[in-house]
């Protein structure tokens, strides 16, 4: 069997200050802009990864007042798990990021577990961790 991933969501409160974020100051490139019934998705693919995305919803999309506004919070409390990205240049993506006035949790940081890793919140409070990538063997 053959299984790969295609795409992690991602629940933001303001989808138009997520794709800036994404986009403009990590880089990533818009594939699928789509608007449907009152809602509305962006996939954000990955340099290098052809295929896989990030998909963008709104913290209401498809969901009750009620559940929308509950997770709305949870997701401005960083409480969804991390997303976690690589880049063969940590220090670069760091700087790029701190300039750009993002929320910055942890400074580069050679983690005991194994990665060195910073971390960092998207508009909508989630977290979200860039390691460095380590070179294939």
């Amino acid at each position: 069997m053959n299984i790969s991933l295609q795409s992690s969501p991602i629940n933001v409160t303001d989808i138009d200050a997520a794709v800036g974020f994404y986009r403009d100051v990590l880089g990533l490139e818009i594939t699928l802009d789509v608007s449907y019934e009152g809602n509305r998705w962006v996939t954000l693919g990955l340099a290098g990864q052809p295929g896989l995305g990030l998909v963008l919803f709104e913290t209401d999309a498809g969901r009750s007042p009620e559940d929308g506004e509950a997770l709305a919070r949870l997701v401005a409390k960083g409480a969804m798990p991390p997303v976690i990205l690589t880049t063969p240049d940590l220090d670069a993506v760091y700087r790029k990021v701190r300039d750009a006035g993002v929320d910055v949790l942890e400074e580069p940081t050679q983690q005991e577990w194994g990665p060195r890793d910073f971390g960092l919140r998207d508009p909508s409070g989630n977290m979200l961790r860039i390691a460095e990538a380590q070179a294939a063997s």
